[in-house]
This record gives structure tokens, sequence and C-alpha cells, in this order.
């Protein structure tokens, strides 16, 4: 056996290469969401490995009868659910670069390239962003700012929470760590909440504070305040805050300014959580949005979302890197080398919680050199375009509304409830006698259009709910949609709905 024969090396890499061609151009032909019900593979594959090597081909021939039925097509055209994760030429040969070198870049000695070239991607896109030199890397590598790829958001919440906890118990104590409170929003990502349990901050100091429709959901200063004065009183400590620039259920921007001037009262970390509209913010027009940036902590977004840079590469800077550090360092016996030792290098397994890393600023380099700045801005400034299209076709159609105002490209709608007062007098319309005030009932006909145009496979959107109110979302931004699946959407919206009225 030779694992890596380069002939066949080569034989098998034009075959996925053209096995994947394929299945970008078919990919319209395949259900958005995939129909399979649990457990269907077990019933195709095997129980037990084979004893002997199978060729590529058997295994593609598996992979078309068997997974790709199970796949649901995030690269669709009309995929349009959660937030898009857009992959590209770019970041597909970035990712396979980055594969082919199986570079494993803990420490700068393990390979000095992927550490350096990820200060430089990362103070590249910094600047892109217009982020305040206080998180562009200086030539001084023990303090000041700089910036590190991650997987996810969830492991940039879960590093700088426990670079924020670390630092607060070294003023407080260790065995205060009781006392510590963390502050969100009812919108903040789940993440959030994961980490405070991993951490080790007590439940019941985990604080989601309400927001209000009237607010656009966005989280509120004088709430933030309201709560850290009442916890202050009881004797807790206020430790971390994590606003958000773009929230999943309805793209709510929290004031970033306003919670700052708050949160430096009392010594709170603040971090920004940009996963998905960050990348947007490198557009003159969308940069408004992290205004009071220079007053945070720590900020993040995620490449992989709307960026054009295959799944996983997280974005996160931080002001000053020796808090991060202190609370992920370690240094044994086998990684101790003469440039560490100087301080002279970055080691950016001191940055994340495992020791391993990818070069997955090779992918980012990548995807950067191969658009330009400026047609990277020409593809988030389309899917916003398209969004303004899908929404002005929303309210065109006297049975809608639109929600919360469309920021970025997502939009938010539903059945109006005034659209569900029609009694025509038809035997078997289930909703004649209803009613239709009833805000169950106005969720129910919702949930029942969402399902039924998910249901078709011509589609795929998700929902939220705000103020007790189910939302269907609709979030724009895979690399292959185009204007004529947005209208062709709205076309199935329509028709879904004429049927369920």
């Amino acid at each position: 056996m030779n694992p890596l024969d380069l002939e066949e090396f080569k034989r098998q890499g034009y075959m996925m290469i053209d096995f994947l061609t394929d299945y970008y151009k078919n990919i319209e032909k395949y259900p958005v969401l995939s129909k399979v019900e649990p457990n269907y593979l077990a019933k195709k594959l095997p129980s037990s490995p084979p004893f002997q090597p199978e060729s590529i081909e058997s295994i593609l021939e598996d992979v078309q009868q068997h997974i790709i039925p199970g796949i649901t097509h995030w690269m669709s055209p009309n995929y349009y659910a959660y937030f898009p994760s857009s992959g590209s030429t770019a970041g597909f040969v970035g990712e396979m670069l980055s594969n082919g070198f199986n570079v494993v870049g803990f420490n700068w000695l393990s390979s000095p390239a992927a550490t350096e070239l990820e200060t430089i991607v990362m103070n590249w896109l910094g600047k892109m962003l217009n982020l305040p030199k206080c998180f562009i890397f200086s030539s001084n590598f023990e303090c000041g700012g700089g910036g590190v790829l991650l997987g996810t958001t969830c492991e940039a919440i879960l590093c700088t929470l426990v670079a924020a906890r670390d630092e607060k118990l070294s003023q407080i104590g260790k065995e205060n760590i009781g006392k510590l409170v963390v502050y969100c929003s009812d919108q903040t990502h789940s993440a959030l909440q994961k980490a405070t349990q991993i951490v080790g901050i007590h439940a019941q100091n985990f604080r989601v504070i309400k927001t209000k429709g009237s607010n656009f959901f966005a989280l509120s200063h004088e709430s933030f305040l309201s709560t850290i004065l009442l916890d202050v009183e009881n004797g807790l400590v206020p430790c971390y805050l994590c606003a958000t620039v773009g929230t999943t259920a309805t793209n709510a921007i929290d004031p970033i300014k306003l919670l700052c001037n708050v949160a430096k009262d009392y010594d709170i970390w603040v971090h920004v959580d940009a996963a998905y509209a960050g990348s947007a913010c490198i557009c003159p027009e969308f940069r408004h949005y992290i205004d009071g940036i220079e007053d945070v902590n720590s900020f993040s977004f995620n490449a992989h979302k709307w960026f054009l840079t295959n799944l996983a590469c997280c974005c996160l800077w931080v002001k000053d890197h020796s808090v991060l550090r202190k609370s992920l360092s370690t240094y044994p016996e086998f990684l101790q080398n003469i440039n560490s030792d100087l301080k002279e290098v970055i080691d950016y397994k001191d940055w994340q919680i495992p020791l391993s890393r990818k070069f997955n600023s090779l992918k980012l380099w990548i995807v950067i050199r191969s658009y330009g700045v400026e047609n990277l801005k020409k593809f988030l400034r389309n899917h916003v375009e398209m969004a303004k299209t899908f929404e002005g076709l929303v309210r065109k159609d006297e049975r809608f509304e639109i929600v919360v105002p469309t920021r970025f490209a997502l939009v938010c709608f539903r059945i109006s409830p005034s659209a569900i007062n029609i009694d025509n007098g038809s035997e078997g319309c289930y909703y004649i006698g209803k009613n239709m005030n009833d805000g169950y009932l106005v969720n129910e006909v919702n949930r029942k259009l969402l399902d039924s145009v998910n249901g078709c496979g011509k589609a795929y959107m998700t929902h939220c709910e705000v103020d007790g109110a189910f939302v269907i979302r609709c979030a724009i931004g895979s690399t292959l949609t185009e204007e004529h699946h947005v209208n062709m959407t709205w076309k199935l919206v329509q028709e879904h709905a004429s049927f369920l009225l």
C-alpha cells in the first residue's frame, strides 16, 4: 500500500474536481432541504468496515447514491436558511492547498509561514474594516492588539470569556468566581450561554436582558445599566458583555458606543459578535454599524458566512492579546524553543483552546488576493440589493408584512394577521370560524406556510420568534444566488400562501 502515490493522487484529484463540478452544475435539481428520514443511512451502508480496499469510483458512487440525498444543500442558489455559508473557487483552492501542506502550526517554529501569514492577513482584514490601530499588530508581540483565526464564533466567545473571567478574578480573588456576572440580550447567540457553562459562571448569574420591538430588538443601554446596578447592589461583580451586530433572528444591531459607555464604568469586558454582518462592514455604507468599536475589548466575524471563505474561518481581534495569552498559554518542555523564549514571535497556540491548528490564513489570503477588496464589496452589495428586491415584492402583496426593517441581506416577513380573516364560505376551509386575531393561529398559518415551502424542495428558509410572533427569515447570501432565484422564491411563497388562505 502506498497512501500517497503521486500518480494516484493526481488522478483522484482530477476525478474529485470533476465530481464537484457536476454537483454544482446539477445542484438545483436536488431538493434544497434533505428529505431523508432519521437513521436512513444505516439502512444503506454496511454495518462493518471493508477488509480490502475499495476503489474511489465505487466510493463516489455511494456518495452520489446515498450521501447526497442526505445533504441539505447549503451552496444551492435557493438556500436562504439560517445565515449563508458562502464558498468560492478561491476558498476551495485555498482549503485544498492548506490540506495538501497538512501543516500543524501551533507555534511559530512548527511552520513560520503559517504564523506570519496569519498576522499579515488579520492586519489586512483589520484595515479593510477600518478597525482602530489598537486592534492591529505592531512590532511588539508582547502586548497590544492583534488578530487570530479560529474555527467559529463559539470559540471566539469562549476564549474571550475565559480571558475576561481570569482578568477579573486576578483583581477580586479566584474564590469569588461565584460573583461574576455575564450579560447579553434575549437575541444573543446561544453560544454565549454554552461558554458561560464551560468557564464556570453560575447559571443564575447569566443575565438575558429583554429587548423590545419598538427598539428593533437591539439591547438598550438603559436596560443594561439598570441590570448592572441591581447586580452591584446585591454584591455581584459585572464581568462580560456580548453585544451583537446582526443578531441571528432579525439582524438587530446593538448600540456599541452606548453600551461601552456603560460598561467602562464597571470595568466590563465587551465583546462584539458580528459573525454574519461583520463582512459587510468593509463597505463604507455599512461601517457605521460598528461605530464605537474602539471602546470594545474584542471583535469577531465569520469569514465562512458571507466572505467567500469555505468553512471554517472565524476572525477574532483583541485589543490586548496579552490578557488572552495569560489565560490560554501553556509551555511544556517539548514545545520550548529559542524564538519563543526570546518573545520574538507569536505562538497562536496561546490564543485558542486546542493546541493544533490549521493553516487557515492561506485560504483567506487566497480569497482576498483572488477577488480583491472591490470585488468582495460588489459581492456583498449584490446580495443586499437582492434582499431589497425581495422586500419590495413582499410589500407589494397586501397579504404579507415586513416584521422588522431589512438590514444587510436578511428579510423577515410573515403573512399579516389581517390576511387571515377571509371567510369565503368554501367547504373545508380550515380557518373558517376561527378567531383570526388569535396570535397562536397567526403563528400556525405562518408555520404551515414555511413547512409547505420547504417541503416542496425548491427553496429552504428558516424562522425565528420575536415578541411571540412566528417570523419567516429569508437570508440571501449563497454564492450562486441570482436575482431570478429570488423572484422565483417569492412566487413560490405566494403560491403556497394562496393555497393556505
